[in-house]
């Protein structure tokens, strides 16, 4: 894997030698100074450019970075007639490891750009950057539920858990899962607002809950754990019941602080539903394995 000083040698030396890159933006995780530090972040770079369409009518140009062992265009995907960006990016996985994340921006429309990540100027040939929007990561910070929200986060909830209940007692594995899913996606809402809280909404929780292992409690993390289940029936079972644990554990705190109303009557009535239906197709898939 090439070394950080080779591929910003590398970055910076094209957008020197070439007159139509007028400036060059680091974003991501490189300027990031919260992220891990290892050697597998990507270079999420921009290119601001004076002529966006000389290089989108040139492909080849980007063989200069190196040998590619996948690109993605994401522009050019999905139903392009519908789509009008600003931007071009090439997402470039590279085969000695390394990957560049470069997207090509008009200069001409530099002022519309969405500055809101921890990033920098690396080049400026023409003192063209808001400078003053730079280092900003506010975009990533949770912010607090609205009571709608939040009634709507722990409707969804409880009204889908029922759904991978149903799913696991018929043995439809892959319908349960898919439902379960539904139901962690409602979790991890309510995972991102408990931490803002805990954090005066000051603490970026990473993408994906990259940081929830520093943010969360101990006991809540390995609980977290254990809404992540393998391939049996009895194993979702036990993901689903601890996705619900964790969900009274957290959803309650939230309604104290913010003076929401909690459902309370629908959690003890799902919850004891889900029991009932877990404790019936046990019961069901002992007999027949008995017989």
């Amino acid at each position: 894997m090439r070394s950080e000083k080779e591929m910003f040698d590398l970055i910076l030396g094209f957008a020197r030698a070439d007159e139509r890159v007028r400036a060059v933006i680091l974003d991501g995780s490189r300027a990031d100074p919260e992220a891990p530090r290892d050697d597998l972040r990507d270079y999420d770079i921009v290119y601001v450019v004076s002529d966006l369409a000389s290089f989108k009518s040139d492909p080849g140009w980007i063989d200069i970075f190196g040998e590619r062992m996948i690109l993605q265009l994401p522009d050019d995907m999905g139903a392009v007639e519908n789509k009008q960006p600003v931007g071009y990016a090439y997402l470039m996985q590279f085969m000695d490891g390394t990957r560049i994340d470069l997207t090509l921006y008009p200069a001409d429309r530099i002022s519309e750009a969405a500055v809101t990540s921890y990033c920098y100027a690396l080049l400026d040939k023409d003192g063209i950057l808001p400078t003053e929007k730079f280092r900003d990561a506010s975009h990533y910070l949770p912010t607090p539920p609205t009571a709608k929200e939040f009634a709507d986060c722990c409707n969804e909830f409880w009204w889908v858990s029922p759904y991978v209940a149903k799913g696991l007692a018929r043995d439809e594995i892959i319908y349960a899962k898919h439902m379960h899913e539904i139901v962690r996606e409602e979790l991890a809402k309510m995972l991102t607002w408990y931490i803002g809280l805990h954090t005066d909404f000051r603490e970026n929780p990473g993408k994906y809950g990259k940081r929830w292992r520093k943010l969360l409690e101990p006991e809540l993390w390995e609980l977290l754990l254990q809404t992540y289940s393998g391939s049996t029936i009895e194993g979702t079972w036990n993901a689903l019941f601890a996705t619900c644990d964790l969900f009274r554990l957290t959803a309650p705190v939230l309604a104290a602080h913010f003076n929401f109303s909690y459902p309370r009557q629908e959690d003890e009535r799902v919850y004891a539903y889900l029991e009932s239906l877990h404790k019936q197709s046990m019961e069901s898939r002992s007999i027949i394995s008995e017989e």
